[in-house]
């Protein structure tokens, strides 16, 4: 099962969320203020973050966008505002999930097996069907690389960093260069059924995703926009 980092300033949630990870197989390791969390995330990498918004020292977002420099661990953001800015927000930044206080143990472990299961970590058990499906999806597109067994892609032979939904949000683009994606064709690539994502979720990781190729190629413009309609990889 997977390694987990909570970091909450709150010991009532930091407790009944500890052992519910904990029940279903996980280990935790949890601590109370971003600044700390961060330092432990960057030492010592986990499978999964949760994060919270609201903390001491370092808030959420700024816990994510620093890792977000360096690293494409997956991570939950865990809130108590039910502000539709936050959550943008936090999938501009790089999230993978986001979640509102109070919320059920049960979907929080949901959450947490979507999560784990798209980047590939998954239970003993399912782990061949898992690394089959990795290999069969890698792909090479003109300039485009991508290794999904090992969540690799390189873009002219320069590493890009992906975050684990970039990463498949991509691949389902470029498996299929020159046709049409909808924004609900992503969603169904990059997100289980648990998981209701909107269209300026989709937009937010297409943005993220030319960023960070035309910092390694100021020229690129494989993803083509195709307004009122959804989005297209262009081979070069």
């Amino acid at each position: 099962m997977a390694k987990i980092t909570l970091v909450d300033d709150d010991e009532n949630i930091v407790t009944s969320v500890s052992l519910a990870l904990e029940s279903g197989g996980h280990t935790v390791q949890a601590y109370y203020d971003g600044a700390s969390g961060l330092a432990a995330l960057e030492k010592d990498p986990p499978d999964l973050a949760i994060l919270d918004v609201k903390m001491p020292r370092m808030d959420g977002m700024e816990v994510l966008r620093r890792l977000r420099n360096t690293s494409n661990l997956p991570v939950i953001i865990l809130t108590s505002k039910d502000d539709e800015i936050d959550e943008v927000l936090g999938f501009n930044l790089g999230a993978d999930d986001y979640m509102h206080k109070p919320f059920s143990q049960r979907l929080l472990l949901e959450r947490v097996k979507a999560v784990l299961r798209r980047a590939g970590i998954v239970e003993q058990g399912e782990a061949p069907e898992v690394t089959e499906a990795l290999n069969a999806k890698s792909l090479k597109r003109g300039k485009l690389v991508m290794d999904a067994a090992r969540h690799e892609c390189t873009w002219d032979g320069k590493p890009v960093r992906l975050t684990v939904t970039e990463f498949l949000l991509l691949h389902a683009l470029a498996q299929r260069p020159g046709f049409v994606k909808s924004r609900d064709n992503l969603m169904d690539a990059a997100y289980d059924d648990q998981v209701y994502v909107d269209d300026r979720t989709i937009d937010s990781h297409v943005k993220r995703m030319r960023k960070k190729f035309r910092q390694v190629d100021p020229t690129f413009d494989s993803i083509e926009t195709l307004y009122g309609v959804g989005y297209r990889y262009r081979e070069i």
